[in-house]
């Protein structure tokens, strides 16, 4: 259907949300909103739908939320017998508004929907699929990316995140849905509730979460003889209840929670990119770790799926990335499980093909498997299930990616800030009590292993020039790839979408076995490398760069000149 067709339609029969009512009027004269609102329809992958709040089949509105949904409920009901779907939401604007209309959609198509009574963290919803054993879960958020968006996350009924396979099929089934000709069934949500067609997440099962959050201790009680004073912010979104409801039961007593960003507020009018990788998000948490003297800083996400820290130091705050978060975390649980003979037989660790090379000394050390896998904390839920399926889950101990993702132990299959805000804490007071900061406890692992400088910096294309640019730039690469970067020679080529590799010194190439991703991969002689990647939710072209250097200082050099090598290169 053509544009304009299209747009008419909405304006007929579009009429039950208020705004999107007026947001229509308010467009009938502008030719490009109507153009960016209407040019396509949101495509459902594997991390879902995710788009701006407003009016058109390319944004996230009541209308795109029930063709998602009911889609989603005609796979069900070709795949289950009786299928029932687990529903979560955050703090952004409309998830409550999107959550109920999902469960109304699967009502209406007889599946029953076990809805939270409140906003809750993207983990819970993947422990709720788990512990309910419903055949899917959907999660209403748009994670960390800025207010104007929200998004729809499936789960299947292991917990993982849909795989390839059901999100085509999920898909294919939305794509045979009309917005408006009778295809959507809709239900009443009080004559669902009272029919049991829609039910209310018990409180039980948010306990017997935190109860399996609370068994991911590595060093039971440390915390409650420990001055450890920490500020906490949820960044107005999820985190808040849960958080420091772990953090009192392992006895963190000393918590501070920056007022500004407490309570749930998807507008995040104290931060305009509520993501806890972005210094600005922590300004305010940092002004009050300065006036209390904070051992730690704590920011969770709006979903609270990830969490950023900056620990105290001689000269104030030092903010950690994600990767030296997530080195720290890997080399305490499994120092600490090794000294205590609590480290199972042949454990395995796992980390993302852009997560920091230096896990890797860490694991051989202890003698961990490490497994890497691609970008996408469905990747690494999906080993822990393989582990599952041959009965040895208990050998997972620790997985990561760079972006602030963490978790450990196999009772949810996505990434939690809960767990990791937990153990974050515990880690920080194990070392307090023997007299060291988490900085010099970084500082140390750079000391024995090298400095490793790992950064990530995003590029943004918006609209439909944007996403024609980011295409442009990939088959670019693909056809004409840098032989060297900022000086230093390219001895390894990967593409993750052609899968394969080729050392470019010897002419060898090899097979890669993993799931095909627009992904591109280059060695560099010195142990640096460069990776390149649309991001699968957003609309930017990340660029990960490994610098190697004998110094901290000459690390960060290399990564500068190896961005700016690559920025030219690509012509961003």
């Amino acid at each position: 259907m053509e544009i304009k067709e299209m747009f008419k339609l909405w304006l007929s029969y579009a009429t039950e949300d208020n705004d999107i009512v007026r947001e229509l009027e308010n467009m009938k004269e502008k030719e490009d909103d109507i153009n960016e609102s209407f040019y396509r329809e949101l495509k459902f992958g594997t991390a879902g739908l995710r788009g701006i709040i407003g009016a058109g089949t390319n944004r996230m509105n009541i209308y795109t939320v029930r063709k998602a949904t009911q889609g989603l409920a005609n796979f069900l009901n070709k795949k289950y017998q009786n299928p029932s779907v687990a529903i979560g939401y955050d703090s952004r604007i409309k998830a409550d508004v999107f959550a109920r209309e999902a469960a109304r959609v699967l009502a209406a198509n007889g599946i029953k929907a076990y809805l939270a009574s409140e906003l809750q963290p993207t983990p819970v919803v993947s422990y709720a699929v788990r512990t309910l054993g419903t055949s899917a879960g959907i999660m209403v958020t748009a994670s960390h990316n800025p207010a104007k968006y929200n998004g729809y996350k499936c789960y299947g009924s292991d917990g993982c995140q849909m795989t390839d396979v059901n999100a085509d099929a999920v898909y294919a089934e939305i794509q045979k849905v009309d917005y408006f000709n009778g295809d959507i069934k809709v239900a009443g949500f009080d004559e669902a509730m009272q029919s049991g067609l829609i039910e209310w997440i018990s409180d039980s099962v948010y306990d017997s979460y935190l109860d399996c959050v609370q068994a991911q201790t590595i060093n039971e009680g440390v915390c409650r003889n420990s001055a450890l004073k920490v500020v906490y912010t949820p960044l107005n979104g999820a985190g808040n209840k849960l958080v420091r409801r772990i953090l009192d039961r392992i006895g963190v007593k000393n918590v501070v929670v920056v007022p500004e960003q407490e309570m749930p507020d998807g507008n995040f009018t104290t931060c305009s990119y509520p993501n806890p990788e972005e210094k600005a998000a922590l300004t305010l948490g940092l002004a009050l770790c300065e006036k209390e003297q904070a051992d730690l800083l704590l920011a969770t996400d709006p979903d609270s799926d990830r969490v950023g820290i900056a620990v105290k130091t001689k000269n104030g705050y030092r903010l950690m990335t994600g990767n030296e978060t997530g080195i720290m975390l890997i080399n305490y649980i499994l120092s600490c499980r090794k000294a205590a003979g609590t480290l199972p037989e042949n454990p395995v660790a796992v980390r993302t093909v852009v997560t920091s090379k230096l896990v890797d000394k860490i694991c051989e050390k202890f003698g961990c498997e490490l497994k890497v896998v691609l970008t996408g904390f469905k990747y690494i839920g999906e080993q822990i299930l393989l582990l599952e399926q041959k009965n040895e889950e208990k050998r997972y101990v620790f997985g990561f990616e760079e972006s602030y993702g963490y978790l450990a132990g196999s009772y949810v299959r996505d990434k939690d800030a809960v767990v990791a805000s937990m153990l974050i804490c515990e880690m920080a007071a194990y070392y307090h009590q023997q007299g060291k900061s988490l900085d010099d406890v970084m500082t140390s692992i750079y000391n024995e292993y090298g400095h490793y400088l790992n950064q990530t910096r995003s590029y943004e294309f918006d609209g439909a020039a944007g996403m024609q640019k980011m295409s442009d730039i990939m088959s670019a690469l693909r056809n004409t790839p840098p032989t060297e970067i900022a000086g230093s020679q390219v001895c390894e080529l990967a593409d993750y979408q052609e899968s394969y590799s080729k050392d470019l010194t010897t002419g060898t190439t090899t097979v890669i076995t993993l799931p095909k991703s627009n992904v591109l991969s280059y060695s560099l002689a010195g142990g640096g490398a460069v990776i390149v990647r649309p991001s699968g939710t957003e609309p930017k072209i990340k660029i990960y760069v490994t610098a190697v250097g004998k110094t901290q200082e000459e690390a960060v050099k290399i990564a500068e000149s190896t961005f700016d090598s690559m920025t030219s290169f690509m012509k961003i």
